[in-house]
């Protein structure tokens, strides 16, 4: 059977390729409709116009649906690797956890609000989507530290902390340079005096994105050996 749907391997699985896809078919559609250019676009700027803003906010919802899943789960497995044997306080589990669905509800409002049509709320989300995830990247990393030997390889503490620390490092210098734009648009000249921040920002933008896609890619290894089950009670006296 392939791995990715052994146990519940299947939901970082999906998060990993849907949001893959999500970003890659907005751009492409984005792209091919002449709304942008083909030389580092924000990634918002992909799904600003129709048609490729249907698609954006569709897909894009969904990942943040899936990735509150994944988190989800993550948190249960960490609580119960806990439990079996301690290695870390519950606090900081949960803590993570709170801060991942804070990012999830960032990319619903990143999906739902473009960047043109409601900029204060839409950069509002990303902001939200972009600095809670990076948190949680490292806190999972950390976790993943306290964990081993018993849970994970050192390996996989290593990779993950090597993408949290790249994330990190892209998404200060991404908040600064986007801070010192002073218009929002599509179209940019390089001889405009904001094209500078615009490409770094841009390239920061890009390289957060695909760090958080591939930080949940080492999550598939963990969720192959478990299993969530749904109780169901009924009260007789109802």
């Amino acid at each position: 059977m392939l791995c990715f749907l052994r146990g519940m391997a299947f939901v970082p699985f999906l998060l990993v390729t849907w949001s893959s896809a999500a970003f890659i078919i907005s751009y492409v559609v984005a792209v091919l409709s002449g709304h942008v250019n083909p030389f580092l676009p924000y990634i918002s700027d992909t799904g600003t116009t129709p048609p490729e803003s249907g698609i954006f906010g569709f897909m894009i919802n969904f990942s943040a649906f899936l990735g509150a899943a994944t988190m989800y789960t993550r948190y249960k497995i960490v609580e119960k690797q806990n439990q079996t044997c301690y290695f870390s306080t519950p606090v900081f589990n949960l803590v993570s956890l709170v801060l991942g669905l804070v990012g999830c509800i960032g990319m619903g409002i990143v999906a739902n609000f473009q960047e043109l049509a409601v900029p204060v709320v839409h950069d509002g989300g990303a902001l939200l989507a972009f600095v809670c995830g990076v948190v949680y990247t490292l806190l999972q990393s950390i976790i993943s530290y306290k964990s081993c030997p018993q849970w994970n390889s050192l390996l996989t503490c290593h990779i993950r902390m090597a993408i949290s620390a790249v994330s990190c490092a892209a998404v200060v210098p991404m908040i600064a340079c986007a801070s010192l734009i002073s218009i929002t648009k599509l179209e940019w000249n390089p001889k405009e005096k904001d094209y500078v921040y615009h490409v770094v920002s841009a390239i920061c933008e890009w390289t957060v994105a695909f760090g958080f896609i591939f930080y949940f890619l080492t999550f598939i290894h963990d969720f192959q050996g478990v299993t969530l089950r749904i109780s169901t009670e009924i009260n007789g006296d109802i």
